[in-house]
């Protein structure tokens, strides 16, 4: 194979965007992956300084790429391969979406009863 052409799909990949490739050429099926404003086929070429907006379940991504990777390699390698272009909108409704998810309560006290508010309860109602 010439190491020239990369695959979007397998790039994406790659820089781990998706987890898998399958996932990764999903996206691109559905529509999900952007170059120019219009949706592309898993099989384009990635060239360098191209620039892609890509939906993910979690964000909105828009991407320049920087240079190739042909394999998959750890996180703090493959963020070298791309520049995050991100709308500073988009980060910023991620990190408030984040903060309010992670409070490890819930977003209401509303729910099921505990035991003591069920005896509080049982013995107000005299039972």
């Amino acid at each position: 194979m010439e190491k020239e052409k990369l695959r979007i799909d397998k790039y994406l990949w790659a820089i781990r965007i998706f987890k898998t490739r399958s996932l990764a050429a999903e996206a691109c099926d559905k529509g999900k992956i952007k170059f120019n404003g219009s949706a592309v086929k898993a099989s384009k070429s990635v060239m360098l300084n191209d620039e892609y907006e890509i939906k993910t379940p979690d964000k909105k991504w828009v991407i320049k790429v920087v240079d190739l990777l042909f394999s998959r390699m750890k996180y703090a390698e493959a963020i070298k391969y791309y520049i995050d272009i991100t709308p500073t909108e988009e980060i910023d409704r991620i990190k408030f979406e984040a903060a309010v998810f992670h409070t490890g309560k819930r977003m209401s006290k509303v729910g099921r009863p505990t035991k003591k508010n069920k005896r509080d309860l049982n013995d107000f109602m005299g039972e």
